[in-house]
């Protein structure tokens, strides 16, 4: 039976997280080729784990000149440019509004928000030459919701929910679709550094009373890439076991 992506080539960034390997063993046991980005070296041990379907790239997705390099790797190594998924991300520290480091919040908006314009800059050019593409872009539930002590992180996956609607809007008659998912609280090592009582306060209040998993995003991301999802574009999907419909 032929793959969900056969064809197509990928560009996953965050490749070194749980969420970000669960996507690129997922696109690529659909049939996609795939460069996996990270600054960390997990994502090389995924691409000698997958093989020749993939390669592993170092980039800091704040850099312009890195995310176009990662992105004429794919180009350079499997002809094409069909999907972008701008996952990688940063947490930053707890602290509160008024006592939160300017350093901090510029560090985290350059990976989480800047990372994904910069992303989406130069995939777009790419994609447009080669008659369209999917954009898949994580997003947060702290996009929709406040979490106390997190400004930098909620402000940045804001960001990303409104780049996602805006470049959907301008590309949508050209072939070119852009979207966002919103996870909620996902088995990742995120997650698992913050304080036990602030992960404990979120599951008890998370209706299905649980964590996600790193292979539900992937399904996901993988039906958001694929041409399944034809007619969706510009919207935000809450994988978040309904933490934000209370």
């Amino acid at each position: 039976m032929a793959g969900r992506l056969d064809g197509k080539v990928a560009v996953v960034t965050g490749a070194g997280g749980a969420m970000g390997a669960a996507m690129v063993r997922r696109f690529c046991a659909e049939g996609a080729r795939v460069v996996a980005v990270d600054v960390n070296a997990a994502k090389d041990v995924l691409a000698d784990e997958l093989g020749e379907r993939c390669v592993s790239f170092t980039a800091d997705v704040a850099s312009s000149l890195q995310v176009q390099a990662m992105l004429q790797t794919a180009l350079d190594r499997f002809g094409r440019l069909d999907i972008l998924c701008n996952n990688a991300a940063v947490q930053g520290y707890l602290r509160l509004t008024g006592d939160y480091e300017v350093e901090e919040f510029d560090r985290v908006m350059a990976v989480n928000a800047r990372g994904v314009f910069l992303g989406m800059r130069y995939a777009i050019p790419i994609m447009l030459e080669l008659g369209g593409g999917s954009i898949v872009n994580t997003a947060s539930m702290a996009a929709k919701v406040a979490f106390p002590q997190l400004v930098a992180y909620s402000a940045s996956k804001g960001a990303v929910m409104m780049m996602t609607k805006n470049a959907a809007v301008e590309y949508a008659d050209r072939g070119i679709r852009v979207n966002c998912f919103c996870p909620g609280s996902i088995d990742t090592a995120m997650l698992n550094n913050m304080p036990q009582e602030y992960i404990d306060a979120v599951i008890a209040a998370n209706p299905v009373k649980r964590v996600g998993r790193p292979e539900e995003i992937a399904d996901l991301a993988l039906f958001l890439a694929s041409d399944e999802s034809s007619f969706i574009t510009g919207t935000e999907i809450m994988i978040d076991g309904g933490y934000t419909a209370l």
